[in-house]
């Protein structure tokens, strides 16, 4: 299996439990790695034959920038869901990381979570 990336794209969302997290937006960075098959696209050197990153990013940062979810959770899987319908990625991991929400942790708090069935 090969495997598409995007790392690190920063967004802010509205995210959080608390009464104050509801009122502001709050920065997330998104991980992606996309199972995909990249042969055809290689050998044609055609982009229609892959992922294309700056569409499926573009779309993370829109949909993600929209939203309103209490939970890191229900953003990575709803996130996770939307990549598979829209994109027909066979599998996926998705990242979501929250800078900030713990202090001590330098480098953010969240999940990390995989769907689909991973392509041989």
């Amino acid at each position: 299996m090969d495997l598409v990336f995007i790392n690190g794209l920063e967004v802010e969302a509205v995210i959080g439990v608390y009464d104050w997290e509801r009122e502001i937006r709050q920065p997330l960075v998104i991980d992606l790695e996309l199972g995909w098959d990249i042969r055809r696209a290689a050998a044609e050197d055609n982009l229609q034959a892959t992922l294309d990153y700056a569409a499926i990013s573009q779309r993370v940062l829109d949909w993600v920038g929209a939203s309103q979810f209490l939970l890191v959770e229900a953003l990575a899987e709803e996130l996770a869901h939307l990549i598979q319908a829209e994109f027909a990625v066979p599998w996926l991991r998705v990242r979501v990381t929250k800078p900030g929400a713990v202090a001590a942790a330098r480098g953010g708090v969240g999940v990390q979570i995989e769907r689909g069935v991973r392509p041989a």
